[in-house]
């Protein structure tokens, strides 16, 4: 295996869910460069890839298709704060959630839709037919957690988003 090879298979598995353009950005190699590592790897399956809303990650292939989802919305900072409160709420209501996150209820909506597409949350409904947020899978979600690496350019959108949101507000 070549040394760049090596170098985008080491990054990988260091980053599971890394996007591609983030590949291109931390190991400074041109675009099309990554791009035939990258196919390579694939055809040994030494990486897996995703596509998800937009974006391409890439995984080792120890990851299964549920872990590998939730790691490329894990690696958003607001789903996965938005995560981190179910975590230690195990239940709670929408607007306690974006109270919490300090996020609007229409940007709260917009994650979970993604959240609750890709089995990561719950909308449960009581007798009043009131909505709780739950984990569905709270053990593996909490261990793909400590896992999730947000890229520079991600947090940057989240924290603009939080900041429109804030401005909305008042």
């Amino acid at each position: 295996m070549s040394d760049t090879r090596s170098r985008v298979a080491e990054r990988v598995h260091a980053t599971p869910g890394i996007h591609f353009n983030e590949l291109v950005r931390v190991l400074d190699l041109a675009p099309g460069q990554v791009q035939y590592h990258l196919d390579r790897l694939r055809k040994t399956d030494s990486v897996a890839e995703l596509r998800l809303y937009g974006r391409t990650h890439y995984y080792p292939p120890s990851y299964d298709p549920w872990e590998r989802r939730a790691l490329a919305l894990l690696a958003r900072e607001t789903a996965a704060d938005v995560v981190a409160v179910l975590l230690d709420e195990r239940r709670a209501r929408p607007a306690d959630v974006a109270e919490t996150v300090g996020i609007a209820r229409s940007t709260l909506e917009w994650h979970l839709g993604r959240l609750v597409e890709q089995d990561l949350v719950r909308k449960e409904r009581d007798a009043r037919n009131r909505v709780t947020l739950v984990l569905a899978r709270p053990e593996e979600t909490a261990w793909l957690l400590r896992r999730a690496t947000s890229s520079l350019p991600g947090r940057l959108v989240d924290r603009f988003t939080r900041l429109v949101d804030r401005l909305l507000e008042e």
